[in-house]
């Protein structure tokens, strides 16, 4: 394999990767083994037809689709790693060359990662935060247990009401036809959630149990099925069940069952020091976060496109996977938000620059400051993750690659950078002009 790299603007860069003919001739091989059960010629029997019958009748391509799936997975990796790019990005790759005999050659521009020329990084001014928790807090906390512990109950003897989960049966139609993912049964809807589109919730308020309802909507006009954007529609829904939670009396009786305490007044009070401890927590986060945020308004880096796009689709890629925890698809998720992909990464674009920009700060502070994580201090966080995942923690390193032992290395030092910028912060109360004039007086350093 050959690989030469060309530089281009923009922190992007392109692969020239050529692969020799014989290893082309290997993936054309495999791919009619794959392919070939599939493929009748009269006279002969199924799997049993030649390969050069096969290319004669349906041209010397047939199988070259295949080859390139095959030789991309292979060697695009590699020539990867032989580029010794700092890849940050998945390629776009177009294929120059794919012929029985020849090279296989392709070309695949990558995003690489920006250079950092970082700010003042060192006594950066933070808000310092309140961390008092008022009794109003502590009791919209006990109201959220009593509300985990209440006791879910049919109604009989009223209709829906705000609040309530209304379990349904429902079909979709636009002009008058059923369209696909529109129609469910016995689905739990709580009426207020704003999870179905449009008035959809609203209009089965003051509904019955055993009613049937036709429900009016209208599709957004940015919906993600074209077919159905801007269109009203009519759902037949029926109510099957209404529910509704009750909740427990508020008294000691309820704090010794979600606790270890006898009284109310104790268990207040262990709510009290829970909500303080999740305050500073949060105060915490949020001085890192504008400490590191003042750090890259200070600092020089341009970020590629196709690192930005890379990181929304990871991102919308992680949403995908939490939503598919509670049971919920994408495709019934955009359904019912009426969102497509393109705009949620829209939405997560903003976010994704702040992280991007964020490591890249964090990775230069720690190149910068010649920080180092030893081999005792990786061994104490697999330690942690073995634990985490119930396994002995040398078979974790077992099954733990270079890369990412790389990958927990550099986070560690991300780790320590944050920890460096925090010990020197200098924090300041939420004043009026002062906090002009510090910001101001922070940009001339």
């Amino acid at each position: 394999m050959n690989v030469q790299v060309e530089n281009l603007e923009k922190n992007m860069a392109k692969l020239t990767v050529e692969v020799d003919a014989a290893e082309v001739e290997k993936a054309i091989q495999a791919a009619y083994m794959k392919e070939k059960k599939s493929i009748s010629v009269p006279g002969f029997r199924k799997g049993k037809v030649p390969r050069q019958m096969i290319e004669k009748m349906y041209g010397a391509g047939i199988f070259y689709e295949e080859a390139v799936n095959t030789l991309l997975q292979e060697n695009y990796p590699a020539a990867a790693d032989e580029s010794g790019l700092d890849i940050v990005s998945r390629p776009s790759v177009e294929v120059v060359q794919i012929e029985t005999g020849k090279p296989f050659i392709f070309t695949a521009e990558v995003a690489v990662k920006p250079e950092v020329k970082l700010g003042k990084y060192l006594g950066v001014q933070v808000t310092k935060a309140d961390t008092t928790v008022t009794d109003e807090e502590v009791d919209a906390e006990v109201e959220k247990e009593r509300g985990n512990n209440a006791r879910t109950v049919s109604v009989t003897d009223r209709p829906v009401a705000e609040g309530d989960t209304a379990v349904i049966d429902f079909e979709g139609f636009v002009d008058g036809v059923a369209f696909e993912g529109g129609k469910g049964e016995n689905h739990p809807l709580e009426i207020g959630s704003h999870s179905f589109i449009d008035t959809f919730e609203d209009q089965l308020v003051g509904k019955n149990a055993g009613d049937e309802v036709d429900v009016n909507v209208t599709f957004p006009e940015q919906y993600q099925a074209a077919e159905l954007a801007g269109k009203p529609a009519l759902f037949k829904v029926k109510i099957n069940e209404i529910k509704t939670k009750e909740l427990p009396a508020l008294d000691d009786e309820f704090a010794q069952d979600v606790s270890e305490f006898d009284t109310l007044a104790e268990y207040k009070e262990s709510v009290k020091k829970k909500l303080t401890e999740q305050k500073e927590n949060e105060a915490k986060r949020a001085q890192e976060d504008e400490a590191i945020q003042k750090i890259i308004d200070k600092s020089e880096m341009e970020i590629p496109e196709a690192m930005l796009d890379t990181q929304c689709e990871n991102m919308v890629n992680e949403f995908a996977q939490r939503i598919a925890q509670s049971g919920l698809s994408m495709e019934q998720y955009m359904q019912f938000s009426g969102l497509t992909v393109d705009k949620l990464k829209e939405q997560v674009r903003p976010e994704a620059e702040t992280r991007i920009k964020s490591s890249l700060v964090l990775e230069q502070i720690a190149k910068e400051e010649n920080i180092q994580v030893t081999d005792e201090e990786i061994d104490a966080e697999v330690e942690k993750m073995a634990a985490t995942y119930g396994m002995e923690a040398d078979k974790l390193k077992e099954y733990m690659g270079d890369s990412e032992k790389e990958s927990m290395k550099r986070d560690l030092a991300v780790t320590k950078a944050v920890d460096l910028i925090m010990e020197n912060v200098k924090e300041r109360a939420k004043a009026k002009k002062k906090d002009k004039e510090a910001d101001e007086t922070d940009a001339e350093e």
